[in-house]
This record gives structure tokens, C-alpha cells and sequence, in this order.
């Protein structure tokens, strides 16, 4: 018996089944479907962002701080041209006093650092013994003086005895050169008693100039030597007194010919931290060389001295007045900057700083002459650690170059350097 297998296979129309490829396809179109959807979002999220930072960036920032500066106004005036050297203090005598003749020493009449003036006694020598010379010279004089008068009567004689022809002419020319010997013994007895009134002199020693006395180097009771070394007193002229020092031979060509002019150069004295003012005086003379070894040349210069500020060999810092220059554009010196070898300074308008580039000329007393401002331009004096081209400022001042510009009270230097840039 045959058993028909595909009877109980159910019979379908084919015309109800789909084809692979039309199932594929659907499965793409889903698929775009889905990447467009997430390329659309990724696009909707990008331009939110970039619109944020947009927004963002187009939203106004707010100001920077402005920088609090001080400020002085430069200003027009005269200013002088110094020279700074260093000085020494020199008497204009200084008498070392040594005896001239030998013996002991009776009477000292100065006291240590007295002030004595010319002719003032100081030391006496005990004279007797050249008294005694003089004496004796003075005996000798007066016994040739009456033999020259007798020789002098004799010859007159003659001579009258010779006019009479009395006697031979031979005895009057010998008679007229005796009295001619005589004469030359009372000279020489005259020049023996000047000699020994010089020595009695010597005995007594007086200041041969005024001026203030060392301290006392004899004794009286000590024996002292003509010819020996030992210094009794040291005198030192105090009033006036000079400064010698030196100015270079770059700046001699200034001073000499405002010394050919007969110009009165000013010099200011100062101590040792050149800040105080010790003296002030003139420019006495230039020395007629120049050091080789140094290449200066020594100056000297005269001080009144009324008030002993000024000391035998102190050392003191020298300003020499060259020159004042006038009618200049001053500002402070602490408004210069410096960048490398240029110098600037930071002109302040309508609250904004300018650099502007300026050459710098003399400095006295913290004002500064330069070239490249005009006087009542406001110049920054602080801040310059902060300060830029066009940087915003807040004036936290007054004007502080309020004052005198062209008085000098102490050396001062030429520039000051900043931390700035131009």
C-alpha cells in the first residue's frame, strides 16, 4: 500500500509569501533612519554649543582694575652741572717749629690746641749765654769804632800837614789805608753783634703765623739742639682753609675756561655719607699738569672756614659748580626708567600711560633734566612693575613735584634705573 507523504503538507499560495530581498531592504531603510536621527542630533547639539560659546564670547567683559599710580609734573627751570669728586682738607700754612740754637727749654707759653696769632710767644730758650756773646761782640765794636775815629783824626792831620808840605806824601797814603783796615774790622764786629742779637732772637720763639697749636712735644727743663730734628710745636692755619682734589681730564676743558673768564666756581663741602653740607667755598686754581698715572689734574679750592667745620687732612665729598644750565624741562629722577641702554618715562593722559622715550641730561636734588617731554606733562613716578603702553591708571596723588627744582643740598646721582620696558 502507498502512503502519499504530501498529503498532509498544507498547500500555501505563493502569491502570500515575500520575497529576501524586499526584507533586506527594509532593514537599511531602518537603519538610516536611525544614523540620520543621530547625526541630526549630534548637529542640533553642536550648533547649541557653538551658539553658547558665541553668546558667550560676544558678551561684554568687564574692565580690567585700573593701577593706582603717584605723579609729578615736569616742569621748566634751571638746574646746575655738578662735578663729584672726593677731597682732602689742606692747611694753607702749617709751620713746624724747630729751634735754632742749642740750650734748655724755660718756658712753655701755649697750651695744647690754643689758637694763637702771629707773633704770640711759645717757647723760651735760655739766653744767658748768648747774651754774654753779644755782649762781648758788642765790646769789640765799640773799641774798634774808637780806632777807626782815632785813625780818621790822625789822617785828617796828615792830610793838613801835607797841604803845609810838613811831612812826605808817603805817610798820608799809609795813614789813609789804615783807616781803611779799620773800617773793615768795624764791620766786621757789626755783622759779629747783628748775629749774636739774631740768636738772642732764636731764644724766643713766637708764631710765625696764626693758627691752632698741636699738642705740646717739649717740656720745659729739656735740652734742645740747633741742629737737631726734634719739632717743638706744629702751627696750622685754619682760617681760610683749602680742599685739593681732583677733577678728570675729560672735564678740565669746562672748568679752566670758566676759570679764563674769571668766573667764580662754587664748591660745596660735604661729610663722609655725602648728605650734610659742611662748607661752602670757591675754586682757588688748577695745578699746571696733568697725572699721567691718574689722569687728573689737582684743584684747590678756598673756604672761609669761620666755624673750624673743616679739619687738617679730613677727608670730605666735593661738588664743583661747572655750570647751571637754564630754562631745561626738569622731572623727578624717579620717574626715568631704564631699558637697556634707552631711558623712557610713562607719560599719564586722560588716565591712560604712554612710554615715551626720553635722553637724559644732569641730575641735582632728585630733579633730572631731559629731552622728550614739554614742561606740564604728568609723568608716573610708582608702579612701574604693572605699567604698560596704554595701561589704565588711577592717580592716587596729589602733584608731587611741588617745590624748588634747582636747589642742591646733597650730591645726587645722574639717572635711576626702573624695571619697565618700553
Amino acid at each position: 500500500m502507498t502512503v502519499d507523504t504530501n498529503q498532509h503538507r498544507p498547500i500555501t499560495d505563493p502569491s502570500h509569501q515575500l520575497p529576501v530581498h524586499g526584507v533586506d531592504s527594509g532593514r537599511r531603510r531602518i537603519w538610516w533612519l536611525i544614523a540620520l536621527t543621530v547625526l541630526l542630533v549630534v548637529v542640533i547639539v553642536a550648533a547649541l554649543l557653538l551658539w553658547k560659546r558665541h553668546e558667550a564670547a560676544t558678551k561684554k567683559k568687564p574692565a580690567p582694575p585700573k593701577i593706582p599710580v603717584t605723579t609729578a609734573t615736569a616742569k621748566k627751570g634751571d638746574i646746575g652741572v655738578y662735578l663729584d669728586e672726593i677731597g682732602t682738607v689742606t692747611p694753607v700754612y702749617t709751620a713746624s717749629i724747630a729751634s735754632q740754637v742749642s740750650g734748655q727749654v724755660v718756658a712753655v707759653h701755649f697750651k695744647e690746641g690754643q689758637i694763637v696769632r702771629k707773633g704770640d710767644p711759645l717757647i723760651d730758650i735760655d739766653a744767658r749765654p748768648y747774651r754774654a756773646t753779644l755782649l762781648q761782640a758788642q765790646g769789640a765794636l765799640e773799641r774798634d769804632e774808637n780806632v777807626l775815629a782815632q785813625a780818621k783824626m790822625d789822617l785828617q792831620r796828615y792830610q793838613d800837614a801835607w797841604a803845609r808840605r810838613a811831612i812826605a806824601k808817603q805817610q798820608m797814603d799809609d795813614q789813609e789805608k789804615i783807616v781803611l783796615q779799620d773800617e773793615g774790622t768795624v764791620k766786621n764786629d757789626q755783622g759779629t753783634v747783628q748775629y749774636d742779637e739774631v740768636q738772642v732772637e732764636f731764644c724766643h720763639i713766637v708764631a710765625p703765623i696764626s693758627g691752632r697749636v698741636g699738642l705740646r712735644l717739649v717740656d720745659p727743663g729739656n735740652v734742645v739742639q740747633a741742629s737737631g730734628t726734634v719739632t717743638l710745636a706744629v702751627i696750622t692755619q685754619l682760617e681760610p682753609i683749602t680742599v685739593i682734589f681732583t677733577i678728570p681730564e675729560d672735564s678740565l676743558g669746562p672748568v679752566a675756561a670758566r676759570l679764563k673768564k674769571n668766573a667764580k666756581l662754587n664748591v660745596d663741602a660735604f661729610d663722609r655719607t655725602a648728605q650734610k653740607k659742611i662748607a661752602n667755598g670757591t675754586l682757588l686754581t688748577l695745578d699746571n699738569q696733568i697725572d699721567t698715572t691718574t689722569g687728573t689734574v689737582k684743584a684747590r679750592s678756598v673756604f672761609p672756614n669761620k666755624d673750624d667745620a673743616l679739619f687738617p687732612n679730613q677727608f670730605v665729598n666735593v661738588r664743583l659748580l661747572v655750570n647751571t644750565l637754564q630754562g631745561v624741562t626738569l622731572v623727578p629722577a624717579a620717574a626715568i626708567q631704564q631699558n637697556g641702554q634707552a631711558s623712557f618715562v610713562y607719560v599719564i593722559q586722560e588716565n591712560v600711560a604712554h612710554n615715551r622715550a626720553v635722553k637724559v641730561g644732569v641730575t641735582d636734588a632728585g630733579m633730572t633734566q631731559v629731552d622728550g617731554v614739554n614742561p606740564g606733562d604728568v609723568v608716573a613716578t610708582s608702579s612701574f612693575d604693572k605699567l604698560q603702553e596704554n595701561t589704565a591708571v588711577a592717580i592716587s596723588n596729589k602733584d608731587s613735584s611741588k617745590g624748588s627744582n634747582n636747589t642742591s643740598s646733597a650730591p645726587a646721582s645722574s639717572s635711576t634705573s626702573g624695571s619697565g620696558a618700553p
